[in-house]
């Protein structure tokens, strides 16, 4: 007997180093900050741990198997331009997002006057109310789990839902 949930669910994790000079992009929002993340692409954390929840919650292959870091056509890309991409993946498979839950966790920038626009930015990208993105932005009190100064890291999870016709 086949059975179909009525939801799917994803969690996604990302992390990437800090670099004086580059900038720092947070779920679509430019973060005025010396330092910015080392990536391929623009390198955003939460978008990448975003897409990798989305992926998961449709047991697709992960972000790096999609959009592999080794190919030049991703040098410098939007992370918002790939989210837009799997979001209709999902919808070309009936599924529409419900709800996001976020944690961004490093020590440098202070985040807390950033969360509205980055909910904001989310907001519009996955078509849901802001009131439906969780996000917290968490410093690591000396546990290392992003390494202070050093690197910046994301946790995502996603629900779905069939996607209203």
């Amino acid at each position: 007997m086949k059975h179909i949930s009525p939801y799917r669910t994803g969690i996604g994790f990302d992390a990437h180093l800090l670099k004086k000079g580059r900038p720092l992009i947070l779920g679509g929002v430019n973060i005025p900050c010396p330092y910015g993340l080392i990536g391929h692409s623009d390198a955003d954390v939460l978008v990448h741990s975003i897409i990798d929840a989305l992926l998961g919650a449709m047991a697709m292959p992960d972000i790096g198997t999609l959009f592999p870091d080794t190919d030049p056509q991703y040098l410098n890309v939007c992370s918002i331009n790939l989210l837009q991409i799997v979001l209709q993946r999902i919808k070309r498979n009936g599924w529409q997002v419900a709800q996001m839950d976020s944690i961004i966790i490093t020590d440098l920038p202070r985040l807390a006057p950033f969360v509205a626009p980055i909910r904001k930015s989310l907001a519009a990208q996955l078509k849901i109310a802001s009131g439906l993105i969780g996000l917290k932005a968490k410093t690591t009190e000396g546990t290392e789990i992003a390494l202070k100064r050093k690197s910046v890291a994301a946790l995502s999870i996603v629900l779905l839902v069939p996607r209203k016709r």
